[in-house]
């Protein structure tokens, strides 16, 4: 079973990279979210995917359920603070700077964050708290 969820999970990952929208993404990766619960990176992703669709009371539940699972990788950390940002929330200078620590120790996943940061911004050019995100963790771009 866990597999068909793996394989499944690529599929849309694949299918996001490939431009699919996020309206059409959200149920396929609520889906999994549903049949694997404790799978912190489905999570992230379901938080993004909300974010790009403006849904950032949904995004904060599912980027809280990814940190709670797993609270180290960096993206669930900015994908928490987004939606915090989106709903006006206080507490999100912790999870920048836990981002930030967690980027510094890697600079393949402070790489792999930049394609992040950029892509959302292709995908949503009007994303201002995407913005200041992106200006918090790389000031000097």
């Amino acid at each position: 079973m866990m597999d068909s969820l793996e394989t499944a999970f690529e599929q849309g990952l694949e299918r996001y990279k490939q431009g699919e929208s996020p309206e059409t993404l959200i149920p396929f990766f609520k889906h999994i979210c549903d049949r694997a619960p404790k799978n912190s990176t489905a999570w992230t992703c379901l938080a993004w995917l909300y974010l790009l669709v403006d849904r950032p009371q949904n995004a904060l539940k599912a980027a809280s359920k990814s940190i709670k699972i797993d609270n180290k990788p960096p993206q669930a950390r900015i994908n928490l603070a987004l939606a915090m940002l989106d709903i006006g929330a206080k507490g999100v200078r912790g999870h920048i700077e836990a981002a930030e620590r967690m980027m510094s120790l890697d600079d393949g996943v402070r790489q792999d964050i930049r394609e992040n940061i950029e892509d959302g911004l292709a995908r949503k050019p009007d994303w201002k708290n995407l913005r200041r995100v992106k200006n918090w963790l790389f000031p000097i771009e």
